[in-house]
C-alpha cells in the first residue's frame, strides 16, 4: 500500500480538488457578501461546531474509543464539505449556488482551519507530551499542495480557456468520482481483516457524528430565519465532509491504517443519510 498511500492518494485528491477548481468562479466567491446571513452561519456550523460536536462525542465515548479511532473521527471533523454535496443539495432542491460557494471557500481556508482542528485534537487525544512527534507545518503544506494549489489551477484553466475547461468538467467529475471510489475500496481493503470490529467500533460515533450535525446545522439556519433551500445547502454541506481528504491527511500523517477507518465509514455512512434527507426535502418542497 505505500505507492497507493503516498503517491496514488495525493494525485487522486489533487485531481479531484482540480475539478472543483473547474467550476468555480468569481461569483461564487461574491455570494460571500451577497448571501452574507447564510453564508456566516454555514461557515460557523463547518468550522467551528462541526469540531466541537466530533470531539463532543469522542468525550462522550470514552475508552470505549481507541485513541486512534478518536483521532480518525477528528479527521473527518476536520475536513471541509466535500464536492459531491453540491451535487445532493441540487437533488434535495436546496440552494446550489450557496452550496457551491461553501464547498469553494472551506476548502480554501482548510489551509488555515484543518491543522488548527487536527493539532488541538491529537494534543487533547494523545496529550502535549506527544505533540513533539506532530508537525502543523506538515499539514499545512500538505493541504495547500493537494487542496490549494489544484483548486487554484483549476480556477485559472476555467478563467484563461472557459471553453476547453466546461468541456473537461463532466469527464473530470466522472474521473473524480471514479478516484473517490478507488480511494475508498483501498483504505477499507488495507484493514480488510479489522473492518468488522472497527466498524462495530467507531460506526455508531460516525452516524452521531453525520446527523447530529446535519440537524444542527439545518435548524442553526432556521433559527436566523434562512430560507428553506438555504438551511438545506447548508444542512448537507455539514453532512458531506470531504472523506477523501481526511484519508489523505490520515496516510500521510499517520501512515493510515486505524486512524482512516473512521473517514471511510462516515464517507459510506453519509451519503445514505444524505440521500434519505434529501427525499424528506424534495416532499417537503412539493406539499
Amino acid at each position: 500500500m505505500g505507492i497507493i498511500t503516498d503517491v496514488v492518494l495525493p494525485l487522486a485528491l489533487a485531481f479531484i480538488m482540480f475539478t472543483l477548481g473547474l467550476g468555480l468562479t468569481g461569483e461564487d466567491f461574491k455570494r460571500v457578501f451577497t448571501q452574507p446571513k447564510d453564508f456566516i452561519v454555514g461557515m460557523l456550523s463547518q468550522v467551528i461546531v462541526l469540531p466541537i460536536v466530533g470531539i463532543a462525542l469522542v468525550i462522550l465515548w470514552g475508552d470505549n474509543l481507541a485513541p486512534e479511532l478518536a483521532m480518525g473521527v477528528m479527521l473527518i471533523a476536520a475536513a471541509p464539505g466535500g464536492a459531491t454535496s453540491n451535487i445532493l443539495t441540487s437533488l434535495g432542491r436546496g440552494d446550489v449556488a450557496l452550496s457551491v460557494s461553501m464547498t469553494a471557500v472551506t476548502s480554501l481556508l482548510g489551509l488555515l482551519t484543518i491543522p488548527l482542528i487536527i493539532g488541538m485534537s491529537y494534543e487533547y487525544i494523545f496529550g502535549a507530551s506527544q505533540m513533539q512527534d506532530f508537525s502543523i507545518t506538515k499539514i499545512a503544506l500538505s493541504i495547500f499542495a493537494i487542496v490549494t494549489v489544484p483548486v487554484l489551477l483549476g480556477m485559472l484553466l476555467r478563467r484563461l480557456a472557459t471553453g476547453a475547461a466546461l468541456k473537461f468538467e463532466p469527464i473530470a467529475g466522472k474521473i473524480s468520482t471514479a478516484f473517490f471510489i478507488l480511494v475508498l475500496i483501498g483504505a477499507i481493503v488495507k484493514e480488510r481483516n479489522n473492518v468488522v470490529s472497527y466498524f462495530a467500533d467507531a460506526g455508531l460515533i460516525t452516524l452521531c457524528l453525520n446527523v447530529v450535525m446535519m440537524f444542527l446545522a439545518f435548524y442553526l439556519a432556521k433559527l436566523i430565519k434562512s430560507g428553506f433551500k438555504q438551511r438545506v445547502a447548508i444542512s448537507i454541506e455539514c453532512g458531506l465532509q470531504n472523506g477523501t481528504l481526511a484519508i489523505a491527511i490520515g496516510s500521510l500523517l499517520f501512515a493510515g491504517g486505524v486512524y482512516i477507518i473512521p473517514a471511510a465509514i462516515y464517507s459510506l455512512i453519509m451519503f445514505a443519510t444524505s440521500l434519505v434527507m434529501v427525499l424528506i426535502w424534495r416532499r417537503h418542497s412539493e406539499a
